[in-house]
């Protein structure tokens, strides 16, 4: 393969692609070129033998992905201990604090996409793979010179050391067994998260009875495990409702990003688990929260009077934790790092995007607040919701050849445009494309991060504002011919109905 087949398969810092059924694009010459790359890698930067760790999710392609990768890396002359079934934030958790003497580690996961879709996660004991080192072990992989050598294997699994980690976190803040008569069930979606039921959720007393799709089915017969997802957050929260449960927890396939549903069946995910999280570790020593730039105007107002300050930051959960742990190395406090779809990462856990991590930071305050006849709801009672909300997003024809810089050049001009007209204001905090606040709301223009795509995020806390909002905006965007506007259109036509 050459480096343009190679290059389709970055996903951010991933690498990702068809892995079953039909036009199958993550082929094994691809997974055995990625693998031989990052052991080439590793060598270079002084590791004679590295010691490679290599876990997977249950979708139905990873069992012979991580045959491959095996014997790949073992081909190079690096040994492997195979970890199996595992969640992405353990298998860099292992080469911190378990007695493997692994040097790096690699996820065979797509996270949240559909089945039929796998990827490869790259961990060195410095930390996850960024845009940049995915670049260049594509650079690599395309070289094809790699390393001969015979590695030794090896299998052990690190769940249950990890999970006893878990649990150690919420006995350290509140005791033995905090969660005792506490009703709390899980929906893993048939993911990787089935684990947390009998190995963290019981071992703090809590009863699970009604927990959800907690067997690994890589077919995901129920729904995707997905938290953004509003099929599968319904279904968690019937299935509150119906057992009477105090809390609901949601994973992803790969445990990387979670959310929660309260004892009303309503979800506490995206604006409102980026409050609660800010109501749980402000209040010690306030801090800057870093978020992606699409969370709402009252955020930013609940942030504050929690003793902190908001920083919107572009989206991509690598770039906003990236940017908190640059904050924190300048000087400048900043406890946590999440992206609306629920990355979160905080400084003392090594910044990972860990969703049990996160889940443990929420049982512990459950427990605290339950001490006080309390719940974690009240401590959002102050988060105010717009009177509407929406994202509409838009496309560019087929002519089009150079969508971001397309896409730059239409958010260079409505900068322009709300700089000089009296209905717009700029905001201050653009790192990504262009915030402008109008008299009855906001809206947020901005390219996709993967796609050929300008989503628009509106909200307006008057009933009908986010259709004056739209027109407004379409206004100016009717300049651009390379723009499909008819989501936007659609949009519009609707708001008058």
């Amino acid at each position: 393969m050459d480096f343009s087949e190679l290059k389709k398969l970055k996903s951010g810092t991933d690498i990702r692609g068809f892995a079953s059924g039909e036009n199958i694009t993550l082929t094994d010459e691809a997974v055995r070129l990625f693998v031989k790359a990052f052991c080439a890698e590793l060598m270079a930067s002084g590791i004679e033998k590295p010691r490679i760790a290599l876990g997977h999710d249950p979708r139905i392609s990873s069992l012979h992905i991580a045959e491959l990768a095996a014997n790949a890396a073992l081909s190079c002359g690096a040994d492997v201990v195979y970890t199996g079934l595992s969640s992405t934030p353990s298998m860099f958790i292992l080469l911190k604090e378990s007695d493997f003497g692994c040097d790096a580690s690699l996820m065979i996961t797509a996270s949240h996409l559909p089945a039929n879709r796998n990827g490869l996660k790259f961990f060195t004991r410095e930390g996850g793979y960024s845009s940049k080192d995915i670049d260049k072990l594509i650079e690599t992989a395309a070289k094809g010179i790699f390393p001969n050598g015979r590695g030794e294997y090896c299998e052990r699994s690190f769940m249950d050391e990890y999970s006893r980690i878990l649990v150690k976190k919420v006995e350290s803040e509140c005791g033995k067994t905090p969660l005792k008569g506490k009703k709390i069930i899980v929906d893993a979606g048939n993911g990787a998260g089935g684990f947390f039921t009998d190995k963290v959720l019981k071992p703090l007393g809590a009863d699970t009875e009604g927990s959800l799709y907690l067997e690994p089915d890589g077919n995901f017969p129920n729904h995707i495990p997905n938290p953004e997802d509003k099929g599968a957050i319904d279904c968690l929260s019937s299935a509150v409702l119906k057992n009477g449960a105090d809390l609901g927890i949601i994973f992803d396939t790969d445990v990387d990003r979670a959310a929660c549903v309260d004892k009303d069946g309503d979800e506490i995910n995206r604006n409102k688990l980026i409050a609660l999280l800010s109501a749980i570790i402000l209040p010690a020593r306030g801090g800057v929260v870093v978020t992606d730039s699409v969370t709402s105007a009252h955020l930013t107002e609940f942030i504050k009077n929690c003793g902190g300050e908001h920083l919107r930051f572009k989206r991509g959960y690598k770039n906003v934790i990236d940017k908190c742990a640059e904050l924190n190395k300048n000087g400048v406090y900043s406890p946590l790092a999440i992206e609306t779809s629920g990355h979160a990462a905080f400084p003392e856990n090594y910044y990972l995007d860990d969703g049990a991590y996160l889940i443990t930071k929420v049982l512990a305050c459950m427990a605290a607040q339950s001490k006080n006849g309390k719940t974690l709801s009240d401590l959002i009672a102050g988060l105010k919701s717009p009177a509407e909300e929406s994202e509409i997003r838009i496309g560019f024809s087929k002519s089009s050849t150079d969508f971001a810089s397309e896409g730059n050049a239409v958010i260079d001009v409505l900068k322009n445009e709300a700089e000089k007209r009296a209905d717009m204001r700029l905001a201050d905090d653009n790192y990504e494309g262009v915030r402008i606040f109008f008299d009855n709301g906001l809206a947020l223009v901005r390219m996709s991060v993967h796609d050929p795509v300008m989503p628009i995020n509106i909200e307006s806390d008057e009933k009908g504002g986010c259709g004056e909002i739209a027109e407004k905006l379409y206004d100016v965007l009717t300049r651009f011919g390379f723009l499909d506007l008819e989501n936007l259109e659609k949009y519009i036509s609707r708001q008058g109905e």
